[in-house]
């Protein structure tokens, strides 16, 4: 999207925006803000260095007016994920007053114990995942009740959050109705089928080793005691009326979405169950909530509507209930909404200016043999989620870049998708300012940086694919 009158943009200035960022988020995370650095100081950041990436834009003769038509173009994109964040709050509060979630939990801390609950969490998150082909729709739908469980169990809420982001993906990527393994398939240009095929063979090792390091976690996992486990218990019991009909309301969300009906709009089924439910089933919450002794149908819809838009809490007496049993609605994801917000303008500036291309000619340069084909894509994917900060574009750009060079080099096309599935797709998560970081953090409601050491899965899919293509092990020729 450069402008013609545009030169190549040499290697350091296209570097320098990149640099500046890293140090910016860097201090900002770990000097000055921590946890709080996403509800403004990275966002100001992104738009900050933005702005320094629009200067040397202009140095080298791209127009404003074409970085702002390639900073729509990239925010146009994320206007489907920004719809899905809003739901995904208003679902969160309407299935908390509804005591959909405390039903789940309820039931969640019956059956599992901290011992085998993170490689069970990562298993019910990747049949999920697997059935309906959307690591999104898993962790805002059994994704918030295995936090609550796990919390619940005394368990580090980026592990629980880790496990569940790993099973999320891992069914995302071998299932053939997601949109990413979909993409990565016709960015490649082979059967889907045949994609998914070649695709386990680095996508299975990735996933036992996150089970064993699982498992391994779980046996350093100590119950907080059965006196506080009745506690907890007795709580959620003494606070919401329990009722497997309860769970009628997400199983009717995951079929949905089996379905392949939009997220968007199960979504919005899902919150108007829970907020029927509410009505239904937890009188006595909703009056609660108004600090009422009195229900009219006026009093319900009220508030229905304030645990779908705004910050809510149920008081139960309990403190790690207490914790447990707060959401923000739609309200609480608007930080989330303005870190995306925020990456498409620096990415899209970024992508205007010429800075990505020469950076990804730079690395296609240096890739040497085969190794060094796998490399540069996987670098590629990964760059691309760190600066453009979309999933889908870590896809398809990279795709483009690397498919003739893959041929070159003798290598068939299905070594490239699966490149693109192990680096691009599942190492979204893994940037808080990504549209999939920023999504899961938000959703989860657990920071970028405190699961990320426990997304298993993610981190150890890209390092998969550079072992076998290392060891030349099944690398498949073309014609062969």
């Amino acid at each position: 999207m450069t402008n013609s009158k545009a030169k190549n943009l040499p290697l350091f200035w296209a570097l320098l925006p990149i640099f500046l960022l890293m140090a910016l988020l860097s201090y900002n995370v770990l000097v000055i803000y921590h946890d709080d650095a996403t509800s403004g100081a990275n966002q100001f950041a992104l738009l900050f260095v933005g702005f320094v990436a629009a200067l040397i834009g202009l140095r080298n003769k791209v127009s404003f007016q074409e970085m702002l038509d390639s900073v729509y173009e990239n925010i146009k994109t994320t206007s489907g994920a920004i719809l899905i964040l809003l739901f995904v709050g208003s679902l969160a509060g309407t299935w908390l007053i509804s005591g959909v979630i405390p039903t789940m939990i309820y039931y969640g801390l019956h059956i599992l114990n901290p011992t085998i609950f993170l490689a069970v969490a990562l298993l019910i998150s990747a049949v999920i995942s697997l059935v309906t082909g959307s690591s999104w729709g898993t962790t805002a739908t059994i994704g918030i009740a295995l936090i609550g469980i796990g919390k619940g169990l005394g368990i580090h809420e980026g592990m629980i959050a880790g496990a569940v982001i790993s099973g999320a993906y891992f069914g995302d990527k071998i299932s053939p109705m997601s949109d990413t393994t979909n993409l990565a398939a016709a960015m490649a240009k082979i059967d889907l089928f045949k994609h998914i095929r070649y695709m386990l063979y680095t996508t299975g090792p990735s996933i036992t080793i996150a089970i064993v390091l699982f498992i391994i976690l779980g046996f350093f996992q100590e119950t907080q005691g059965e006196m506080q486990n009745i506690a907890i218990l007795e709580g959620v019991q003494d606070t919401f009326m329990i009722s497997p009909w309860l769970l009628l309301v997400p199983a009717a969300v995951i079929l949905l979405i089996i379905k392949k009906v939009e997220p968007v709009l199960a979504l919005l089924v899902g919150t108007i169950l829970g907020g029927l439910a509410a009505a239904i089933f937890q009188p006595q919450v909703l009056q609660a909530t108004l600090g009422q002794d009195t229900l009219s149908i006026h009093d319900s819809y009220k508030a229905v509507m304030n645990a779908a838009v705004t910050d809510i809490s149920v008081e139960t007496g309990n403190a790690v209930l207490n914790d447990l049993f707060s959401s923000g609605g739609m309200k609480g994801m608007l930080n989330t909404v303005w870190l995306i917000l925020s990456a498409m303008v620096f990415g899209g500036i970024m992508e205007a200016i010429g800075a990505l291309k020469s950076i990804s000619n730079a690395l296609l340069k240096i890739a040497k043999g085969d190794f060094g084909v796998f490399a540069s894509t996987t670098a590629t994917c990964i760059f691309f989620n760190g600066t453009v900060s979309d999933q889908y574009l870590a896809i398809v750009v990279p795709g483009k870049m690397y498919a003739e060079a893959f041929k070159d080099k003798g290598l068939a096309p299905e070594n490239l998708s699966r490149t693109l599935e192990d680096a691009g797709t599942v190492t979204s998560v893994l940037f808080p300012w990504n549209t999939g970081g920023a999504y899961n953090a938000g959703v989860l409601g657990v920071a970028t940086g405190v699961y990320l050491p426990f997304a298993f899965f993610n981190l150890i899919s890209p390092l998969m694919t550079l072992a076998f293509a290392a060891f030349k092990i099944r690398i498949r020729r073309i014609g062969r």
